[in-house]
């Protein structure tokens, strides 16, 4: 089981997560004006997260490739479930 969950992680099409310092994260809700509550879930045990340190009320970085700017930013808070 732990093999395959290494090979998803590292499949091209999973994105890379990153977790967002305390600073990080109180930067970004000052930035766009909004509560932790208001941001996107992403559940603790979405195959993406699995074993890669990430505990709830985490709030991670997605960096996914895009056609029109090449690399896009998406964030999300980890949420039980």
């Amino acid at each position: 089981m732990a093999e395959e969950l290494k090979q998803i992680i590292r499949h091209f099409l999973v994105p890379d997560h990153i977790k967002l310092t305390p600073e990080q994260r109180d930067a970004l809700l000052k930035k766009f004006n909004i509560s932790i509550k208001q941001l996107p879930m992403i559940q603790i045990s979405d195959p993406a997260l699995l074993d890669r340190g990430f505990n709830v009320g985490d709030v991670i970085l997605i960096k996914r490739k895009s056609l029109t700017t090449k690399e896009a930013d998406y964030y999300r808070v980890v949420v039980d479930g």
